[in-house]
């Protein structure tokens, strides 16, 4: 499969990570080019980190990790819906979704 068109506008795309069965959101991260074939060849995330500069495999530390089930990109080729069985919290923070500070 060719990658390319998916990162012709940047080398990092945003990967919207969510719940297979509940379609509840878990996490916002970034993919390249090479963390998107590692994730297509094992079954499991790998991001890119914007902050330490290098791939990290989601959970590989604290066995929090993300089984891939499927993986969509939008109409612009340009993000990425990646549908996974979560095991364990998906934020750092220990909580199940990134998404917890309500604003309003």
């Amino acid at each position: 499969m060719d990658l390319s068109k998916y990162f012709k506008k940047s080398e990092l795309i945003p990967a919207i990570v969510q719940d297979y069965q509940t379609g509840e959101v878990l996490m916002l991260a970034y993919m390249n080019e090479e963390s998107m074939r590692k994730t297509l060849e094992t079954g499991y995330t790998w991001f890119w980190s914007r902050s330490r500069q290098e791939l990290w495999n989601k959970g590989a530390t604290s066995g929090h990790v993300q089984r891939v089930i499927e993986i969509y990109g939008d109409c612009d080729d340009d993000t990425l819906l990646v549908k996974v069985e979560q095991t364990g919290a998906a934020c750092h923070t220990g909580n199940r979704t990134c998404f917890f500070n309500k604003i309003r």
